[in-house]
């Protein structure tokens, strides 16, 4: 196994963002029309918070059994992406160890990392499925 291999090998450069002024309903379209469970929140390229599936899972349960659009309405008007997303973030370089990333997820508060450069502008995540396909790929 490789012990100082970078995130970056390993990372979604490719990343679906949200912008901090859009709507809630938005991230939830993001999070059901694409396969991923984390959304991070940027302004401009700056990362500020990030979105999961859970987060909007919790927020959605109060409108069960509406419609789509209903479900959308309620989510927009009572709440905005600073009041969903996580601000207390763990992040890391893209130059730091996979080991590193698997460190951080271990401790098992976080399910994604956001991976930032030195100004804080995102520039990928790395998730634990990410993390377990690559270990996948050493056996």
């Amino acid at each position: 196994m490789r012990h100082n291999e970078p995130v970056s090998h390993i990372m979604s450069a490719e990343t679906v963002t949200a912008h901090i002024a859009q709507k809630p309903s938005e991230v939830y379209r993001l999070l059901t029309e694409n396969p991923i469970h984390h959304v991070p929140v940027v302004n401009g390229k700056k990362l500020v918070g990030m979105i999961s599936s859970s987060d909007m899972m919790k927020l959605s349960l109060d409108a069960y059994g509406t419609p789509d659009a209903a479900n959308a309405e309620y989510l927009d008007s009572q709440f905005s992406i600073e009041k969903i997303m996580s601000t207390d973030l763990n992040t890391i370089k893209a130059d730091d160890a996979i080991r590193s990333a698997a460190e951080k997820l271990s401790e098992g508060g976080h399910h994604s990392l956001a991976v930032v450069d030195n100004d804080g502008d995102l520039v990928g995540i790395v998730t634990t499925t990410d993390l377990v396909k690559y270990l996948l790929a050493q056996y």
